[in-house]
């Protein structure tokens, strides 16, 4: 799954075990939960379908502090958020922001970098646990 700024990883799991996956390992990981964003849930509380869409918020200060000293329009980006979903094929898929598209996004200067590549690899390794990967 392609969209431009985003990274997408299938999983072996569907939808709510994904869910449990990860959440679970961002609680290992020592990370706070924040929210749980059932969308799903949500249409249907209005007469309407919407396959699996939940969204996971998370995070720790210490990762996205140093983003938002660099500009504090990155706190509209954060804490963190991964998106479970299923796809009309029955497939389910991790979607986040990728944190080198918020650096371009806003202009996050080069002392970020570090900040910036340890939320990529938190979020690459926390979808790929999820994921089954």
């Amino acid at each position: 799954m392609a969209v431009d700024g985003l990274l997408s990883v299938e999983s072996h799991f569907d939808p709510q075990q994904t869910l449990e996956r990860l959440e679970a390992e961002v609680k290992a990981k020592g990370l706070t939960v924040f929210a749980r964003l059932d969308h799903a849930a949500g249409a249907a509380g209005v007469g309407m379908a919407l396959r699996p869409t939940t969204v996971l918020v998370f995070g720790n200060p210490k990762g996205g502090t140093p983003l938002m000293q660099a500009s504090q329009l990155v706190g509209i980006e954060l804490p963190l958020r991964v998106l479970v979903w299923q796809d009309a094929a029955g497939k389910t898929w991790l979607s986040c922001v990728d944190p080198a598209n918020l650096a371009k996004r806003y202009a996050l200067p080069p002392e970020t970098a570090t900040a910036v590549g340890n939320l990529a690899a938190a979020l690459k390794a926390l979808t790929a646990t999820a994921a089954g990967g």
